[in-house]
């Protein structure tokens, strides 16, 4: 079977080595564009995400069985559409669905016409309209917390949590000026409280009507050891046991995984591929702070470590709309992924750094090594060739002993400028149990 997956980082080789871990049949790998550890997997083709008809040329020439889309531009770009519309096998949403996360506004909208929890939400078209909104009272006082998203998808960068309404103020105006965002992201803001909890993640396959669950997870966004310094695409994540509670994640599934699905079914874009829920686990129940339509990153490294079911038989599953078909099933353990960047990420950053250190640490128990941004010199030397270079991700019968896996590995590995987080899975409020 010929498989082909769209993208180039941590959760791509993820996605890649679950494929080839878990399936049950000879796989021909391919990747387009890759990395340099992608490469030890599948053959990589260097075209553009954006070039759909290269995409699909590629596919017919190579007569590949199935289309997997890992970053969420494409989606909303409609490359799903495209390749049904050649009669072409690919999993993900369409460029419909795909709204959920390429627009703010239209999700918000969504989740208030679904009765779907969430925090109290305005739209505004400019900077003085924010000001306006936001000093009218509707979030509170002039000491208040209050979150400002661009519309449309910006990479990480498009949300800010200001801690005043005069940071409210000024992140609005920063974002529809184009100091942050590319403007067309930013034509709309969304104006929001800010909710008190404990942050957690939940994914799921859908097939358009039936879903299955991932093992919940927890990451940290901030560059900086305890919650400092910008937000960052992700720097670790965490899944285990103690993430949410039985009676909690079974609240998510009734007030949000289930209205989301149907409300997507009622308003004509039936969903089919990768969920994730980000959620606020708040004194009033949880409520749901964003969607996005693929697997996150770095989430899918701690997520599909865990994986026993095919994951080839999961998406054919979600494509042809039979998941109840397909019983999905995850090791009981907990895992970590410990993210290694970049001297000045998540700013500019330095690239070609030599990477050294890396098969030592491949060959640690249970530890496996994902690739975000490598490349190859010349000389055939590993380098560095982004912000987010290696995803660490690791095992372990505890979360302690998963993570004392990963930053062993950490240890071997080296270049001038690696920076990470040394506190990935330690929050400043532990997971609980939350109201009903």
């Amino acid at each position: 079977m010929k498989l082909l997956v769209l993208g180039s980082g941590g959760r791509e080789h993820a996605i890649l080595w679950s494929l080839k871990q878990t399936s049950n049949v000879e796989l021909e790998l391919y990747c387009a564009p890759g990395n340099a550890g992608i490469a030890e997997l599948a053959s990589c083709r260097q075209i553009s995400l954006t070039n759909h008809s290269a995409l699909i040329e590629l596919v017919k020439t190579e007569a590949i069985d199935l289309t997997i889309v890992g970053p969420e531009a494409p989606l909303a770009d409609g490359i799903v559409d495209e390749f049904e519309r050649h009669r072409l096998a690919i999993v993900g949403p369409s460029q419909a669905a795909s709204r959920l996360e390429s627009s703010k506004v239209f999700a918000k909208d969504f989740m208030a016409r679904h009765n779907i929890p969430t925090a109290e939400y305005r739209v505004v078209s400019s900077a003085g309209e924010a000001e306006e909104i936001l000093r009218s009272g509707a979030f509170g006082t002039a000491a208040s917390r209050a979150v400002v998203k661009a519309d449309g998808l910006a990479a990480g960068k498009g949300v800010i949590v200001a801690s005043s309404r005069a940071e409210a103020e000024e992140s609005a105006r920063m974002l529809m000026s184009g100091e942050l965002v590319g403007v067309e992201a930013a034509r709309q803001v969304v104006i929001e409280e800010a909710l008190c909890g404990i942050e957690a993640s939940l994914l799921l396959f859908a097939d358009g009507r039936d879903y299955a669950l991932m093992p919940p997870a927890r990451d940290h966004k901030r560059i900086g050891e305890n919650d400092t310094g910008p937000n960052t695409g992700g720097m670790g994540a965490v899944t285990g046991p103690s993430i949410l509670d039985v009676e909690t994640l079974q609240r998510v599934v009734r007030e949000i995984v289930e209205p989301t699905l149907a409300g997507a079914r009622a308003d004509g874009f039936p969903f089919r591929g990768v969920l994730f829920l980000g959620l606020m686990l708040t004194a009033d129940g949880p409520k749901l702070l964003e969607y996005n339509v693929r697997m996150g990153d770095p989430e899918t490294q701690a997520i599909l470590v865990r994986l026993k079911t095919s994951l080839v038989d999961i998406f054919e599953a979600v494509r042809t709309e039979r998941l109840r078909d397909v019983k999905v099933e995850w090791t009981d353990d907990s895992s970590a992924c410990v993210v290694l960047a970049s001297q000045g990420y998540p700013a500019q950053y330095t690239t070609d750094v030599p990477i050294k250190g890396l098969d030592s640490a491949a060959f640690l128990e249970d530890v496996t090594l994902f690739h975000a941004g490598t490349k190859r010199s010349e000389a055939g030397e590993l380098v560095t060739a982004g912000g987010r270079i290696l995803g660490v991700t690791a095992r372990g019968e505890t979360l302690e002993k998963a993570l004392s896996r990963c930053y062993n590995a950490v240890s071997q590995i080296k270049w001038e400028g690696m920076q990470y987080r040394r506190d990935i899975g330690k929050f400043r409020e532990p997971p609980s149990k939350i109201g009903s």
